[in-house]
């Protein structure tokens, strides 16, 4: 369910080896020169790039992502089942003193890393069968993202040399993501953990060590220990809709004086920063993030993606299912990509016209509601549309 180029690898500046496209064959040999020039032995650089091949049907794969185009209600009933969260819960009593162990060192409540788990791999039962050494080699040879694929081949050489990656057999997702919480080779290096006591780091079929993996490596990207990331709230009819979005932040303190009350529970400690998401506009569902849900998108960009996992982390501690109330009518594919466009001939930076409702429309979309005078949640209407 990875929407790249968001994962946890971090985007570096292009070295002088970086090229892509052209000839494979040629690009091949560039990398294996670099590897080299980088201090890998030549005969172990030979021996991990013999037989290497571009794999067409990871190229597919990266341009399908169309689910991410759905909005959130329908993304998160697709995704969360109560199969999922009895399949969770039960997981989280097998593995309880892993989860124990990964809050005491960690402070990463057992529902986050159950909700990826869920979500990546089923908990474990499907983890990809793409040749990760041929999906990375390929991926960094398309011009798309270079910069983020490339340094990953080299991390799995690294690996190799380790003996803890087999070039001609070691699979995973396409993008080249490995084991039951996906991770990148570099993420491997950085963060691999031996949570079942056996001396390796097996990510692909001890879950112990995937876990823990997973845990320490949310922790390096900044997870606050012991603190929420994300809670229902209750929203008064006069709210501002032009504060919500996740680039607006106030302390709790400020969000309760305007009316912001938790459907469940109390609200977080009142001096942390915190955002007010509707993702379906003022009349569907609404929420809190806390600092910890900005970690999420060290993980997956996708804002539907994020939230969905934020939540379903949620429900598997013991949440109610959402108030979805009677959110407007979204757009289809084709009216968001019409959209788009409007919004770029009036000077908005939405990126790629791609129908998706990422973090450039939404915010374009919420100053055309202000300017219109429509209510200015960020949710793209028909209504609004017409008026552009």
């Amino acid at each position: 369910m990875r929407l790249l180029p968001l994962c946890f690898a971090l985007l570096i500046s292009t070295p002088a080896f970086a090229q892509c496209g052209g000839s494979f064959s040629s690009f091949v040999q560039s990398l294996k020169t670099e590897a080299v020039a980088n201090g890998h032995s030549k005969a172990a650089t030979d021996r991990f790039f013999k037989g290497v091949r571009q794999d067409p049907k990871v190229l597919n794969a990266d341009r399908a992502q169309g689910v991410f185009q759905k909005p959130f209600i329908e993304f998160s009933r697709r995704l969360i089942s109560q199969n999922r969260i009895d399949r969770g819960r039960s997981m989280a009593k097998k593995y309880d003193a892993i989860f124990d162990k990964i809050e005491t060192q960690y402070g990463i409540s057992r529902g986050v890393l159950l909700a990826f788990w869920a979500f990546e791999t089923d908990y474990g039962s499907f983890q990809g069968d793409f040749n990760t050494r041929n999906a990375l080699v390929t991926l960094a040879h398309d011009c798309r993202r270079p910069n983020l694929f490339r340094p990953q081949i080299f991390a799995a050489l690294t690996l190799y040399e380790q003996g803890n990656f087999d070039p001609d057999r070691t699979t995973g997702a396409w993008a080249g993501e490995i084991g039951m919480v996906q991770m990148l080779p570099k993420d491997i290096l950085e963060n691999g953990t031996d949570g079942d006591g056996d001396g390796k780091v097996t990510l692909k079929s001890s879950a112990p060590d995937a876990l823990l993996s997973g845990g320490r490596m949310l922790s390096h990207l900044g997870w606050q220990a012991g603190q929420p990331w994300l809670q229902e709230v209750t929203l008064p009819q006069t709210f501002d809709w032009s504060a919500t979005g996740i680039a607006t932040k106030r302390s709790v303190s400020e969000w309760a004086a305007l009316g912001v009350k938790p459907r469940q529970g109390s609200l977080a400690d009142a001096r942390l920063p915190a955002s007010v998401i509707v993702p379906q506009g003022h009349k569907g569902p609404a929420f809190i993030a806390y600092p910890n849900f900005d970690v999420y998108f060290e993980w997956n960009q996708s804002f539907v993606y994020v939230l969905t996992a934020a939540y379903f982390a949620n429900r598997l501690e013991g949440a109610k299912i959402y108030n979805a109330g009677k959110p407007d009518a979204g757009l289809s594919g084709a009216q968001m990509k019409q959209l788009q466009r409007k919004l770029q001939a009036r000077g908005h930076d939405v990126g790629k016209i791609d129908g998706i409702l990422g973090a450039g429309t939404r915010a374009a979309v919420q100053a055309e509601q202000a300017r219109l005078g429509l209510p200015a949640d960020a949710w793209p209407t028909a209504a609004l549309l017409n008026k552009l």
